[in-house]
């Protein structure tokens, strides 16, 4: 969090910048055009240094989830969570039902993430009406396991070296051997889970957790600087996720089929 803070304070500071080298914010005391482009240089300046902020890393000393069998030690992470009332396989079918349309800002933000561009299929560009899980799943991600009304676990390689090609057909044992055991560089791994836990006798909490895990320092520190400028973004999806899902699973069954 502190990489994204500073990048997001040196990305406004530049925007004040730019704005005062067409017409100074007398109000900031930026009264000359001079001024805003020592401004806007020493903003761009701050982004740059919040961007390779060194990320620590975390291992999971006791696995409690299949989060943690999978992705046991990671550098970067969100973590976001729901109570809904609901039972947790009301919980679950919504989960695995939700769509994209559903979602709010979802296909707004991920237009953003896209820059615009159309783009083949992807949990980026979901077609309608179709479950973003299983679109996920057919694309870029893996089912690394699943509880049914409890947890799943997916996994998608975010970095390669250039020219890796899988030797074969990617299993779940196998993406956990890269994270585990790897020690060739240019990898980065993303790992994601939905979970639901009981939180009374007619409720439930429902926490979605993302970790990555880069191989290597040059890998490492270059998706730092990805990762804390989308990181806004991303988090605000995973809210609206949970919440959709929320609406759903308590809407009752009939909505749910």
């Amino acid at each position: 969090m502190p990489g994204v803070v500073v990048v997001y304070l040196g990305l406004i500071a530049a925007f004040l910048g730019g704005v005062s080298l067409l017409r100074p914010l007398s109000f900031l005391t930026i009264r000359t055009r001079r001024q805003a482009t020592v401004v806007l240089a020493l903003s761009l300046v701050v982004v740059v240094m919040g961007a390779s902020l060194p990320a620590r890393e975390v291992r999971v000393a006791m696995p409690r989830t299949q989060l943690d069998q999978f992705a046991p030690v990671y550098q970067f992470s969100e973590f976001h969570s729901i109570r809904i009332m609901a039972p947790k396989e009301q919980v679950y079918r919504a989960l695995t039902l939700v769509t994209a349309d559903e979602i709010a800002l979802f296909r707004t933000l991920t237009w953003l993430r896209r820059f615009g561009r159309p783009g083949p299929e992807s949990i980026l560009n979901p077609p309608p009406h179709l479950p973003v899980l299983d679109v996920a799943a057919r694309t870029s991600f893996l089912v690394l396991a699943e509880e049914p009304d409890r947890e799943i676990v997916l996994g998608t390689l975010v970095a390669a070296p250039r020219g890796w090609r899988p030797s074969g057909k990617p299993t779940p044992d196998g993406f956990k051997a890269l994270i585990v055991t790897t020690n060739t560089p240019g990898f980065a791994s993303a790992t994601m889970n939905f979970r639901i836990e009981d939180s009374g006798p007619t409720a439930c909490t429902l926490t979605t957790e993302t970790r990555v895990y880069a191989t290597d320092a040059v890998t490492r520190r270059r998706f730092a600087g990805y990762w804390r400028m989308i990181y806004p973004g991303s988090a605000l999806i995973r809210r609206m996720w949970l919440r959709a899902i929320a609406r759903r699973a308590e809407s009752g069954p009939r909505q749910n089929s």
